[in-house]
This record gives structure tokens, C-alpha cells and sequence, in this order.
């Protein structure tokens, strides 16, 4: 029997990679002044928040650093070896953000709960003063990175690192001015836990959606069944199946499918009415498609199973 299927392979690249290269850069830079300055600071002070807060902005410059790279490999174009392009290394780059945000706050719990059975002495003003540059600093890049976060858990993660270090110094800046008032210095490393539990609540999101992205799970902005629907209305088109959607990188995705027509329909119309709709209503700029006739579709899928 002849079979009167095929594959159709449709590009709809509803936009190129963002760059973000100047904010990476002045994020990067600022972040490593402001790490030299809290660690000598810290030091000198005695503050345990302080230090803490210098070692979360050093992991900090790594995950930026890590971003950036993955970012610029985004817009390398695709090779034969490397046949989806490297976008792949944004949902990697975020995932190791995550976990060295993770592994940060880790470190600081094991020693704040040190220095909070211990506490030492904090010299409160020279603190505040570190805290409130570190509070500018990271309000600053976490703005580089708000507008262009929605879409891209890449910058997503560099957003969350900046806030949550802007959150950590606001939180020792006030704790800073308690102490010179009160001279608990106790509230030093237990400011530090708290900010701590607060941000890894956040970061253990960023985590799971990453690792959820890094195994091909469907977008978390996009609905499996929507597109089903959509598929499935298209004219002629009478069943759909082998769906599969997946991230290509943190701004990219991508979908494979096969749909089964009436024998004698117009399949390369209806291909191209779908790779459209898909890039408007979804903006899935990846569409591979398998044609199969009703008569033709109960062998296809024999054949798949028997290959399987």
C-alpha cells in the first residue's frame, strides 16, 4: 500500500536572543568591587552578616559570569554537530545558578548558627555603611536584568540573585543600625538566617523549573492541551498525536507532532497555517510536523511501535 505521509519542517523564529551583554558586564564589575570591599570590611568589623553577604555576592559573580557565557552562546548559529544551535546552555547556566545560590545560603546558615551561639562584637557603623553600598549596588544590576526577565529564566535567575543580594544587605544595613543602638549583637548572624530562609525559599522555584526545562518537560508559560486544541482545529485535520513540546534554550521551544488528515486534503496548507498559529498564539518559533492520511495512519503507527 502507498503511503501518503511525510515530514514537513517549518522555522518561525518569532525573535533572535536578547543581549544583555552591557548589563552582564556592569553587573559583573560592580559585583567584584563590592565583594573586595565587604570581605575587608567584614573582616575588620567582626560582621558575620557582612561576611555572609560578601560570600553570596561572590557566588553571585560566578552565576552572572555563568549567564553571560551562556547567553553569547545562544546566538551562536546551529552546525551540523550542533544542529538546535547551543541555547541549551542558558537552561544549564540557570540550573547552576540555583544550585550555587543553594550552596551559598548553606554556608551561611552553618556559620551564623556558629556566630548566634557565639557572638562576637560588630562594629555596627562601618557595617552600615559597607550594607547600604552593597543595597545600591545590587538594587542597580538587579534592574539591568527586570525588563527583559519575564521571558527568559536565564535572566530570571540573574534578576533573582541581584534582588535577593539587594534584600541581604537591606537586611544587614538595618540590622547594622540596631546594634549601634542596642548592641545585640546577636541579631547579626540571626538576620543572616533569616534573609537565608527567605531566599532559598525562592531560589528552590528556580531550581525545580530548571531542572523541569533541562529534562524536557513542557514550558511552564505553555499549555500542552492549548496546543492540542489548536492543532486539532486546523481544517482537515481529524486527530492528533505523538505531541511533544520542550524548551530549546530559556527563550526558545520547540514541538514535534503528527496529525492525521482526510486522504486528498492539503497538507502543505495546512502546515503552514500551523507553524503560523504556532508562532503567533504560542510563540513557538520550532515546528516539525508528520502528515499521515486516515487510511495510512493505523500502519504508521504499527510501523513506530515496531521500531520502538
Amino acid at each position: 500500500m502507498p503511503h501518503d505521509h511525510g515530514h514537513h519542517h517549518g522555522h518561525a523564529h518569532s525573535h533572535a536572543p536578547a543581549r544583555h551583554d552591557t548589563a552582564f558586564g556592569i553587573g559583573v564589575a560592580l559585583n567584584v568591587a563590592l565583594v573586595v570591599a565587604q570581605i575587608a570590611v567584614g573582616a575588620v568589623a567582626g560582621s558575620m552578616a557582612l561576611l555572609a553577604d560578601a560570600v553570596h555576592n561572590l557566588g553571585d559573580v560566578l552565576g552572572l559570569t555563568l549567564s553571560w557565557g551562556a547567553s553569547t552562546m545562544e546566538r551562536r548559529a546551529p552546525s551540523p554537530r550542533h544542529t538546535y544551535g547551543w541555547g541549551r546552555g542558558t537552561i544549564l547556566a540557570s540550573l547552576a545558578n540555583a544550585m550555587l545560590l543553594l550552596i551559598s545560603i548553606g554556608a551561611i546558615g552553618v556559620e551564623a548558627m556558629r556566630r548566634l551561639l557565639a557572638p562576637s562584637p560588630v562594629d555596627a557603623v562601618l557595617v552600615a555603611w559597607v550594607a547600604g553600598a552593597g543595597l545600591l549596588v545590587n538594587g542597580m544590576t538587579a534592574a539591568l536584568f527586570m525588563r527583559g526577565r519575564a521571558g527568559d529564566l536565564n535572566l530570571r535567575t540573574a534578576f533573582a540573585h541581584m534582588a535577593s543580594d539587594a534584600a541581604l544587605s537591606a537586611g544587614v544595613l538595618v540590622t547594622a543600625l540596631v546594634i549601634s543602638r542596642t548592641g545585640l549583637n546577636w541579631l547579626d548572624p540571626a538576620v543572616s538566617l533569616v534573609i537565608a530562609g527567605v531566599i532559598g525559599a525562592g531560589t528552590w522555584g528556580l531550581l525545580r523549573e530548571g531542572a523541569d526545562l533541562a529534562m524536557d518537560a513542557v514550558p511552564p508559560h505553555l499549555d500542552r492541551e492549548r496546543i492540542a486544541a489548536f492543532l486539532g482545529g486546523l481544517p482537515g485535520v481529524i486527530e492528533v498525536h505523538d505531541l511533544h513540546v520542550w524548551a530549546l534554550s530559556t527563550t526558545e521551544c520547540a514541538v514535534t507532532v503528527h496529525l492525521v488528515m482526510e486522504a486528498g486534503d492539503d497538507g502543505p496548507a495546512m502546515v503552514c497555517a500551523a507553524v503560523d498559529g504556532l508562532r503567533r498564539q504560542f510563540d513557538i518559533g520550532h515546528a516539525t510536523i508528520q502528515i499521515e492520511t486516515s487510511d495510512t495512519a493505523e500502519e504508521c503507527a504499527q510501523r513506530a511501535a515496531d521500531v520502538g
